[in-house]
């Protein structure tokens, strides 16, 4: 059982132990006994407000947790992507099944909290309250609870005052709410007290203040204790302070009550004046509203599925896990919420550092096919609008960058945070700064990675294949391709060399297929040819019958080759290809790259890749390889097998909610970006492949 001792310091919580909630702006990582760990308000790229995943000590947390010892469950709501913690003891079975829960037992009662990212989402995807909501109640005997709030703002670098004042938007009842201040940015945290069954009174809360200075924190938390009995709950909601406004008079504010998605009431304060549309009336109706409005967006979105293969409850997870990476503003995706986790726990390999900030080429173009697979349109079209206006503001040297911020700039540089301790001591702690700043690290940003453009095509084959028709002018089309130029500068491995073959033949093919005009075609046929011919005759080595990592080292395996059917460069037949996959099938110590059924990149003892240190199985390698296996056991049926085993091997992996990190460590532990969006990319196309396959295959 997963025993949870208050009396005793608490440590770091496994990064697999965590579920994810969002909002299409930002997203924020929840512990599995009950702790915002990490938070970045109001947007995906900025500062973080929460980082305790980063440093148990003074990164910041937002907690609920039971005062006495417990255990923990949690799951998502169905169809949902709305979390909530449940504590549970000695109860009739059917309470275990309760919703989306994260359940904390003791003797003393049965307490549900729930942690919801209230940024209302209506049925039609509007909404503008961009709260963090969180709601206890006890379903069965008494509860001792205690709430912390402890913000640690801009990275755990900026001052905060904290102060207690008068809440006017509480209505029948007089009660403070805590103000925390920076020089950047202000939050307040209001509750609302309620009884939800008759004869029970209205539970008493009282927050105070918590002084963690002595932790490191730079400004006073506060913290309530309080008990809960049977039909009682409190609800406590976390918002960035709307700016002060004077009510208005009166106006026709229907419109208005639909669009923000509260009722009319809550919008009008006790002089009948209008309030703020972003400060509305804080009571249990318009709470419950928000909550029933937001699960049912979500229920809504995942119903557009066309998904009907097998493993259809963990490719809807990942599809609802996509979702929450998408910045709804721009459409950009980003790869990751969360930033400079370790790739090996107590190494250096944490300098995944900007996920939460950029969305890159390569990611988002394979999240947007995995989307596309299940029929999310929308998206497609959305991100394909973000790609277009890249295509517009190229650099000066006609090229795209692998990533840009959210909102499209192409200014990230890197920061160190040498204050935190890193997750589990893991430094150096590294963020992207979209801002003046001192530049360290690996600046990836400035890397001329060609493969983006493969991607890229597929992206906008697709999107125009199954979203909205492409038009674009000739100019446009053919600069937005046109790699041929930069087709022989020296990469890193064949993955960037054989795609800039797949960009060329992409674009070819969408020129065919949209009648667009192609002036370089005839260029581009001999580009594509000649790069075929080299990679097959400089990238093979003869006496390894394996396909090697670049043309200098053809005898290091890298497991990017796995996309060579995939990308449809060769049939998975080939014997080549198939000796390549056997080959990286063995285990490290034979020459392999699979360990325990999962897959590393390449081995890190034979490639300087200018990081050090040791590193996990990659999942989506993992997954790669399932797919290919797929495709070539169309042809030798016990790699089909092997497919499955390897499947579900992996579906083991994924944690008690059902997502993903990026990588897995020999014991099986998860490291890396959680949750990893290129995962979950890849596991939805495995599935889908692999349910078609067996589908087809008698």
């Amino acid at each position: 059982m997963n025993v949870q001792d208050p009396a005793i310091e608490r440590d770091y919580i496994p990064l697999a132990d965590h579920a994810l909630i969002g909002n299409l702006r930002t997203a924020a990582l929840v512990s599995l006994d009950g702790s915002v760990e990490s938070y970045c308000i109001p947007n995906f790229d900025s500062p973080s407000v929460f980082a305790r995943v980063l440093d148990k000590y003074k990164g910041g947390h937002f907690s609920i947790t039971p005062t006495v010892s417990f255990t923990t469950k949690q799951n998502y709501l169905p169809s949902s992507n709305i979390l909530q913690t449940k504590l549970v003891t000695l109860i009739a079975p059917e309470y275990l099944l309760f919703n989306l829960s994260c359940r904390f037992l003791n003797d003393a009662g049965v307490v549900s909290v729930t942690d919801l990212d209230f940024l209302p989402r209506q049925a039609n995807g509007e909404g503008s309250l961009f709260w963090l909501i969180r709601r206890v109640e006890v379903i069965r005997g008494i509860a001792s609870l205690r709430m912390e709030c402890a913000p640690a703002f801009n990275y755990a670098r900026d001052s905060h005052t904290t102060e207690f004042v008068q809440d006017d938007s509480v209505k029948y009842c007089s009660q403070n709410k805590a103000i925390f201040k920076s020089p950047d940015l202000a939050l307040d945290l209001r509750y609302v007290s309620e009884a939800t069954l008759d004869n029970v009174p209205t539970p008493e809360v009282k927050i105070d203040y918590l002084d963690l200075t002595a932790k490191g924190h730079l400004g006073q938390s506060v913290c309530c204790n309080f008990s809960l009995v049977e039909g009682q709950r409190v609800t406590f909601v976390l918002r960035i302070c709307p700016e002060k406004k004077a009510p208005t008079e009166p106006e026709p504010t229907r419109e208005l009550a639909d669009r923000l998605g509260v009722p009319l009431e809550l919008l009008v304060d006790g002089t009948s004046k209008l309030r703020p549309k972003d400060d509305p009336l804080l009571t249990k109706v318009l709470l419950e509203h928000l909550f029933h409005s937001t699960n049912e967006y979500w229920n809504n979105w995942i119903r557009k599925s066309t998904y009907q293969g097998s493993w259809k409850e963990a490719v809807h997870r990942s599809a609802l896990a996509l979702k929450l990476l998408i910045y709804e503003p721009t459409g950009a995706v980003v790869a990751s919420p969360t930033f400079s986790l370790p790739e090996y726990i107590g190494g250096t390999r944490n300098w995944y550092i900007c996920r939460n900030l950029a969305s890159w080429i390569r990611d988002s173009s394979f999240t947007l096919y995995a989307l596309i697979r299940l029929g999310f349109t929308q998206e497609a079209n959305a991100y394909l609008d973000f790609i277009f206006d890249r295509l517009r503001d190229k650099n000066p040297d006609g090229s795209l960058q692998i990533m840009y911020t959210i909102h499209g700039g192409k200014d990230l540089q890197e920061i160190e945070l040498s204050h935190l301790d890193g997750h589990k001591g893991s430094k150096p702690v590294r963020q992207v700064s979209i801002t003046a700043c001192t530049r360290i690290g690996n600046g990836a940003a400035d890397h001329v990675q060609l493969d983006i453009y493969g991607e890229l095509m597929d992206c906008i084959y697709l999107g125009q294949k199954f979203g909205r028709p492409l038009v674009c002018t000739s100019e446009r089309f053919s600069n937005s391709v046109d790699v041929v130029e930069h087709c022989r500068e020296p990469d890193l491995s064949i993955w960037s060399v054989r795609v800039r073959r797949k960009c060329v033949e992409t674009g070819l093919r969408l020129a065919d297929k949209r009648s667009l005009p192609c002036p370089k075609r005839l260029v581009w046929l001999e580009a594509r040819d000649q790069l075929y011919e080299d990679i097959m005759a400089k990238a093979w080595n003869p006496q390894l019958k394996v396909f090697g990592q670049s043309y200098e080292e053809t005898d290091i395996l890298d497991s990017s080759v796995l996309i060579m059917p995939l990308v449809f460069f060769m049939t998975p037949s080939d014997p080549r290809f198939v000796s390549t996959l056997k080959q990286i099938l063995k285990s490290p110590e034979r020459g392999g790259l699979t360990s325990n059924n999962l897959v590393y990149r390449y081995d890190v003892s034979k490639t300087d890749d200018g990081v050090g240190g040791k590193e996990g199985t990659f999942c989506l390698c993992t997954l790669w390889c399932v797919e290919a296996l797929t495709r070539a056991g169309e042809y030798e049926k016990p790699l089909l097998y092997r497919a499955i085993a390897m499947f579900e091997d992996f579906l083991l992996f994924s944690n008690h909610v059902g997502l993903c990190t990026e990588e897995i460590s020999e014991a099986g532990d998860a490291l890396g970006n959680a949750v990893q969006g290129f995962t979950h990319v890849t596991l939805i196309s495995a599935a889908y492949n692999l349910s078609r396959t067996l589908a087809q295959v008698k």
